[in-house]
């Protein structure tokens, strides 16, 4: 009886691991500097707390924001690598659905055809590849960027829809494009392990027949830990309708998103400079 117990409980333990939507990021924790989480000045009201599953695997972490469809952040390691960016092929989070649903992300047609979810199931909780369609001047804007990953499993786990914005697109091709893949490489080149959390400020209006609300700005910031020296951290931002993309200091980032959000913003809490 007692090891029948046990097995009951070790079950119930590996459950609560394979979780991907979860109460808090204790789940994956490896993707904050030191563990620590940005402050709840950023938190809508609706959210999920997404530890993103791919293939057995945490590859990055997002806040989701329920009611407005898009992600306030993600977070990951800045690890680029050399794999091949694989095909675009769309996935959503079926926990967003049902708590007790895959705890791998997935593409909607699998979840429709093998899992008997319908289309609308979907629809209401996340944005899905209709949403994305036929915008004018928007793009899918990755918050967590494939090109930002190291393996091919990782890069596949960045197209999830809760990892993306309505992005401008001459910004997203432009600046913020030119930030990804060249200010980024330049400003870690002595770094150890890069800590990066990028979010999305939201906006005031909306795409998608007022199902994805359409970010006002885009963000970012960065923690790099160097060998035998303390830590160095920046940040980014940019308006979404202008190509013009502002680098700052981590403290000046969270001095701007605090006017933004209207409350107080730290990243980071104090674990990486701000000057």
């Amino acid at each position: 009886m007692l090891g029948l117990l046990l097995l009951q409980v070790l079950a119930s333990c590996l459950w609560l691991g394979h979780s991907e939507v979860v109460d808090s990021f204790d789940s994956c924790p490896q993707f904050f500097y030191s563990g620590t989480f940005p402050n709840g000045a950023l938190n809508p009201n609706n959210s999920a707390r997404i530890c993103q599953r791919f293939r057995n695997s945490y590859h990055y972490a997002t806040l989701y924001d329920r009611d407005r469809r898009i992600p306030v952040y993600s977070a990951y390691k800045y690890e680029p690598g050399d794999a091949k960016r694989p095909p675009e092929w769309w996935m959503v989070e079926p926990q967003l659905i049902d708590k007790n649903s895959l705890p791998d992300m997935e593409r909607d047609w699998i979840l429709i055809e093998q899992k008997k979810f319908t289309l609308d199931q979907i629809k209401k909780s996340q944005a899905i590849l209709n949403d994305y369609e036929g915008l004018k001047d928007l793009d899918i804007g990755h918050l967590s960027p494939s090109g930002h990953h190291f393996s091919r499993e990782s890069k596949r786990a960045s197209f999830t829809f809760t990892n993306v914005v309505p992005l401008n697109s001459t910004l997203n091709d432009g600046k913020w494009n030119a930030y990804e893949h060249k200010t980024m490489p330049k400003m870690t080149k002595r770094c150890k392990t890069t800590y990066v959390i990028t979010g999305a400020v939201p906006g005031n209006t909306y795409v998608s027949e007022e199902r994805v609300n359409r970010p006002s700005h885009i963000w970012s910031a960065a923690c790099c830990v160097l060998d035998k020296k303390p830590p160095k951290a920046w940040g980014a931002i940019a308006e979404n309708d202008k190509n013009h993309v502002e680098e700052l200091s981590l403290g000046e980032l969270e001095e701007r998103l605090t006017e933004l959000y209207g409350g107080t913003v730290t990243l980071f809490n104090n674990a990486c400079p701000r000057k």
